[in-house]
């Protein structure tokens, strides 16, 4: 499985970006968001299965953050709105073959490069 992720960039707080994710590969059951912030351990954001039934956040995020997927080209989306400081972070997509969603990084197998997101007051 190959993820690449892309979509950061710089926007101004309470503004929005979307970071999108290229799956390719093997097929996956799960995919989903995680962040990592400088001198921070990296965090759960999102997850979802592939069919998208199933979908979960983290409380910092929920409300605001929406995950999905296109099913015509295989690339899933973290949309962010309402961005704060302390959503700046590089974001990873990670995915696995087999587990349900999580907020574990551990159960995931698969990830792609980071995107940097940074948010100015």
């Amino acid at each position: 499985v190959q993820l690449q992720a892309s979509g950061g960039g710089s926007v101004q707080a309470g503004g929005s970006l979307r970071l999108s994710c290229d799956a390719s590969g093997s097929t996956v059951s799960t995919v989903g968001w995680f962040r990592q912030a400088p001198g921070k351990e990296r965090a759960f954001v999102a997850a979802m299965n592939w069919r998208g039934s199933r979908k979960q956040y983290a409380d910092a995020v929920k409300g605001r953050f929406t995950i999905s997927r296109d099913n015509r080209n295989n690339t899933i989306y973290l949309q962010m709105n309402y961005l704060g400081l302390e959503d700046a972070a590089v974001y990873y997509c990670a995915a696995d073959r087999w587990a349900l969603p999580s907020d574990k990084s551990s159960n995931y197998n698969y990830w792609g490069q980071g995107t940097q997101v940074t948010v100015s007051s």
